[in-house]
């Protein structure tokens, strides 16, 4: 057996805020795409929501509030380095066989692969077997246009999946794939739908988006506010006030809302909501698993956020005073 054949099979999953990278791992973990996975989720926001989603996985750890290429660059070699060591002390035990890795939407996949290369314990370990990155097609175009580490996850991807191709009201669909291409003209690239795989439609020959210069240094930092719903006066109403609110806090904050992503408990259920911008989706209903902690809890992900000003407006709108307009 060559020494690479045992070594935990890695499969870095990448993609910008709110391209659908969960749901796309939570449809393999259905099909059991994966054997036996080990799913490491990194979440830029202190409080992680996808977690919650990914139900199938053999086991999961989840490093959130920060990045795995800078600001929990330490917690992943950490944590990396402890599953291989217990794999190795677990050989006449079942153990993960697959590592699968979910990147926070701000992170560059080729940034971790050095870091786990310049390992040493890891890199004999661990071997790479694909970086697939997920592409909204609704946001994606705009994303390669003004976000750096957008182009990054492309020119390190072996495969591509584009989400969300057959929603209404997408277009460009073909200078999306012309611009990926130019990009990184190995990789091939698929669409998907709620993480199953479906015919790319058919679009016509068109040219690359001619693309900017960026730099790293001049994007302005995201940041994330968390907000906690059960510390709001929440009364039968609430539910009702809240998406008031979400709606036009969403338009009044316009592109610089880049995520928002929670779990709210309503009437209905538990409801799974998710905007990349100011696009709502349509809230999905969860399973009744009971009162999580991650429940009625919101994620917000933007440029430019005035947390006390948001926290403001929404007291007022579930107080029902008079002037819900801070936003």
């Amino acid at each position: 057996m060559k020494p690479e054949e045992t070594r935990l099979r890695l499969t870095i999953l990448g993609g910008f805020l709110g391209a659908g990278k969960s749901t796309w791992l939570r449809h393999q973990l259905f099909v059991k795409t994966y054997d036996q996975p080990y799913v490491i989720v990194n979440e830029v926001a202190t409080h992680a929501v996808d977690d919650t989603l990914l139900a199938g996985a053999f086991h999961l750890d989840v490093l959130a509030g920060g990045c795995v290429c800078c600001d929990l660059k330490h917690q992943m070699i950490t944590l990396l380095n402890r599953i291989c060591n217990d794999r190795s002390q677990k050989q006449d035990r079942p153990s993960a066989r697959q590592l699968i890795f979910e990147m926070s939407g701000v992170a560059d996949p080729a940034q971790v692969m050095a870091a786990i290369q310049d390992d040493p314990i890891l890199s004999r370990n661990i071997i790479l077997e694909e970086i697939i990155v997920v592409v909204d097609a609704l946001h994606g175009l705009e994303q390669l246009r003004t976000e750096f580490l957008s182009r990054r996850q492309i020119e390190a991807a072996d495969r591509i999946f584009i989400t969300k191709a057959d929603v209404p009201g997408v277009k460009n669909l073909g200078t999306l794939l012309a611009t990926l291409r130019q990009l990184n003209p190995g990789p091939d690239i698929q669409s998907c739908a709620f993480g199953v795989e479906v015919p790319m439609p058919s679009t016509p020959i068109s040219e690359p988006l001619p693309l900017p210069y960026l730099d790293s240094a001049d994007d302005e930092p995201l940041s994330s506010l968390l907000l906690n719903l059960d510390e709001y006066s929440v009364d039968g109403d609430f539910w009702v006030g809240f998406s008031v609110w979400l709606s036009a806090m969403l338009h009044s904050h316009g592109d610089r809302m880049v995520r928002v992503k929670g779990v709210v408990r309503t009437p209905t259920g538990r409801l799974l909501l998710q905007s990349v911008r100011k696009v709502m989706q349509t809230p999905e209903i969860l399973p009744n698993e009971g009162d999580r902690s991650s429940d009625n809890t919101i994620v917000l992900i933007g440029r430019g956020m005035e947390p006390e000003r948001i926290e403001r407006s929404l007291r007022h709108i579930v107080a029902k005073e008079e002037n819900p307009n801070n936003l």
